[in-house]
């Protein structure tokens, strides 16, 4: 079955709690959520929106519950941005190549990476 998809607050939320699980709504609150404007209330309602998506589980430890996720932060990332890629550029990425040929700072990493993508790419389609 498919996960339902994260907006981008709630994207940024699950990498913090990926990076810091277990934690509690509170700590989240203090660490993330007041540098964002983000009130406690606001910061539980994402927290459990995420559970009851699949995506955090949690559990009661002296009385406080601790949350952390139920899948590895590539797996999200990967979702979030097959939605985009879908959902707004309509199945292309052509636009999304477009802007990073036009990107100013491109690391030595990002680069590599691509090229590497584009080998992989290359071979596969060899393959078929």
């Amino acid at each position: 079955m498919r996960r339902k998809t994260v907006g981008d607050q709630e994207l940024a939320l699950l990498q913090y709690i990926g990076e810091n699980e277990p934690t509690s709504v509170g700590e989240v609150a203090a660490r993330y959520g007041e540098s964002r404007g983000l009130a406690r209330s606001t910061v539980l309602t994402m927290m459990e929106r995420l559970r009851t998506k699949g995506y955090l589980q949690r559990a009661s430890h002296e009385g406080v519950y601790r949350y952390q996720t139920t899948a590895e932060q590539q797996e999200v990332v990967n979702s979030a941005v097959s939605s985009f890629v879908e959902k707004t550029l309509q199945g292309s990425i052509s636009p999304f190549v477009t802007w990073m040929s036009e990107k100013a700072e491109v690391s030595d990493n990002e680069l590599a990476e691509l090229e590497a993508l584009v080998a992989r790419l290359q071979s596969q389609r060899r393959e078929d």
